[in-house]
């Protein structure tokens, strides 16, 4: 007998410990040795996604498949910058791709909550003015993350929630589904696992990006289901404005993915913004202070991709795994799915 409802943010079921850096180039030749724009010898970092900071295997016969996903959202990205395009474009069009799969915890793969129903969270957030938008709650959006974008550019608010934020996109167009939509096997078992263990999600899948469009605009974007068995109701912070996604051409561009509470707490994205602009801190340092210590702090674990204008890129993470992928102004494609990928 199935059951179908729907299910809401959180940090879901993650895969990693088994993967794979993928590199290609525009000459398909691999990893070339480029000094790149930020002056320091490193290729400039124009487009970033991850798909979430935990601990697990990824099954052998679904490596592929992850790894060709996470290409495909990269080179989304990638081809709206190219173009010409705004990086909150950038970063929609690829987590669009990520909600699509269900392999991830957002959009068509969102896990299950205690009622066994699906309730979505995304944001975005553009650097050039702090523009930004957020849903939460949301139980019919096909891809939240635009629903996000339309209430950052249709309406004056910066979150709706609930049926309030559907009825909304309803409104503006945006594309909705049946909670059968969000349905798959794998969210389901979890769902049992948890009610028979009495506890939640033991994973993370969230899904974001970061962008550095040609203007030098950075734009950040994060979407997720939430954590298996959550309350009805909970939100994280991945449509949390400073805890999850936060963007600022003075600073960074940021998206995270781990213990939600905790990263709304502290204020995660947002911090890291401010150490690299009133402290002076580089990307790297930034990012590393706050997920390696002030998280852990606080008893937080989880990870975060974070972008400059100049393309420098950090992707800490205090988990086992942080699945993420890069590709440089100059058509350098990574895709990370181990901590091996990254030596």
């Amino acid at each position: 007998m199935r059951q179908v409802w729907q299910g809401r943010r959180g940090v879901g079921m993650i895969i990693g410990v088994l993967v794979f850096s993928l590199v290609l180039t525009g000459a398909g030749s691999g990893w070339e040795d480029v000094t790149a724009s930020n002056g320091k010898g490193k290729s400039q970092v124009v487009f970033a996604i991850h798909g979430g900071a935990g601990g697990g295997t990824v099954p052998p016969d679904q490596e592929e498949e992850y790894r060709n996903t996470m290409l495909s959202a990269l080179k989304a990205g990638k081809k709206v910058i190219d173009s010409g395009g705004s990086g909150v474009s950038a970063v929609e069009a690829a987590v669009h791709v990520l909600e699509d799969s269900p392999l991830f915890n957002a959009g068509k793969g969102a896990v299950f909550n205690t009622d066994a129903a699906h309730e979505l969270d995304a944001s975005i957030m553009d650097g050039k003015d702090l523009n930004a938008g957020a849903v939460a709650g949301s139980r019919h959006a096909k891809n939240p993350i635009t629903l996000a974008r339309t209430i950052m550019e249709k309406s004056p608010h910066v979150m709706l929630a609930g049926d309030a934020a559907d009825q909304f996109g309803v409104e503006q167009g945006v594309q909705m589904v049946t909670q059968d939509y969000y349905f798959t096997e794998k969210r389901w078992q979890s769902l049992l696992a948890a009610k028979k263990k009495g506890a939640g999600a033991t994973g993370h899948g969230t899904v974001g990006a970061v962008a550095l469009d040609r203007k030098g605009n950075l734009a950040a974007a994060t979407s997720t289901g939430g954590l298996t068995n959550k309350a009805v109701g909970r939100v994280g912070d991945s449509p949390i404005i400073g805890a999850g996604t936060y963007a600022n051409n003075q600073s960074v561009a940021v998206s995270a993915t781990g213990t939600g509470e905790v990263f709304i707490r502290g204020t995660a994205a947002a911090d890291i913004a401010a150490l690299v602009q009133y402290g002076k801190l580089s990307v790297q340092q930034a990012a590393d202070k706050v997920v390696k210590e002030k998280l852990i702090s606080l008893g937080g674990t989880g990870g975060v991709i974070a972008l400059d204008q100049k393309g420098n890129f950090a992707a800490p993470y205090s988990t086992e795994t942080l699945f993420y992928g890069t590709v440089s102004k100059d058509g350098k494609y990574k895709v990370v799915l181990s901590p091996q990928d990254e030596k």
